[in-house]
């Protein structure tokens, strides 16, 4: 027999007996991963909302942005768009011009708190893009909000 061949058939039969013994004992072990992490895109920071034709961030508003503003501390690569919204009352003009107002009170709150500038833009729909289609007081009050998108 060529050496050539004989080292092969030593591999083989090695090869051979490694996965057969494997196969019994490696067959019922168990191999956990570790979880993995949620996409950032995933995550979902929590609304804010407003009184009637108001921009002022009330008490429960602040204790939200608290905590929005932690997880961006703590997530120092994520960036968000701030996205403002209104209820179906008032002009297509006004309504665009109080989503601003309110994106913007929304990310100069979270600047002062700390977070980059750089990491957010914002943008108002106005009531283009209502949370509730409802034309009723409790409709409108889940559409006065800024709603954040993780990028």
């Amino acid at each position: 027999m060529k050496p050539s061949k004989c080292l092969f058939n030593v591999f083989l039969i090695s090869s051979i007996l490694f996965f057969v013994g494997c196969g019994s004992s490696c067959r019922n072990a168990v191999v956990k991963a570790p979880p993995l992490p949620l996409p950032v895109s995933m995550v979902e920071l929590g609304d804010v909302f407003f009184a009637f034709d108001s921009t002022v961030l009330e008490m429960t508003s602040q204790s939200q942005l608290d905590e929005n503003v932690e997880w961006m501390m703590a997530n120092s690569n994520a960036t968000i768009i701030i996205e403002g919204h209104c209820d179906e009352r008032g002009t297509y003009e006004y309504n665009i011009a109080l989503g601003e107002k309110r994106a913007e009170n929304v990310k100069n709150y979270m600047v002062d708190a700390g977070v980059d500038p750089l990491r957010m833009q914002v943008v108002s729909y106005g009531e283009e893009r209502p949370f509730d289609p409802g034309h009723d007081e409790a409709s409108w009050e889940k559409n006065r909000r800024v709603h954040f998108v993780v990028q």
